[in-house]
């Protein structure tokens, strides 16, 4: 089964973050649950580091001063290549929407690149957001916002 760790990251989101139900407290347990599922070891690995990266992000960056409200982001060659123009509309269009914060969006950014994802499409820039604010403290309203921007497309997709 050829998975990516976007796939154990929406795994773990879908069945433990959005019903609020405790994922098992040992790190093995977690593992072996995923490995039934069928996920990989490697991309299980890549994924908690994916989201332990996230944590980190979040503790480091929680005394900086924000940026200036009038800031613009500069892409770098890298970023530009992984996060094409449709992908990083998106992400300007969240961010004049008022769902992400400057603060919020650098998080997205650093957790995009981290996937190491040959492609990345608005699906895969949805899902980071969505996981993104659901790990911020005070974000709770756009972290509503969004989870009905994910579901109800998919959900329209779907029928």
């Amino acid at each position: 089964m050829k998975e990516n760790v976007l796939d154990v990251l929406v795994y773990l989101f879908e069945n433990y973050m959005v019903d609020d139900i405790e994922p098992p407290q040992d790190q093995q347990s977690l593992q072996t649950e995923l490995s039934q599922a069928g996920f990989g070891q490697g991309e299980i690995n890549k994924a908690f580091d994916w989201l332990e990266g996230l944590t980190t992000l979040r503790e480091n960056d929680a005394d900086k001063d924000r940026e200036s409200p009038r800031s613009i982001r500069i892409y770098t060659e890298e970023e530009a290549e992984r996060i094409d123009v449709e992908c990083r509309g998106l992400l300007l269009h969240l961010e004049q929407a008022g769902v992400l914060d400057q603060h919020s969006r650098e998080l997205v950014i650093d957790r995009i690149m981290a996937l190491e994802a040959d492609e990345v499409d608005h699906d895969v820039v949805k899902w980071v957001v969505l996981m993104v604010l659901f790990n911020q403290p005070g974000q709770e309203a756009a972290y509503a916002w969004m989870e009905d921007f994910v579901f109800e497309e998919n959900y329209s997709l779907l029928h």
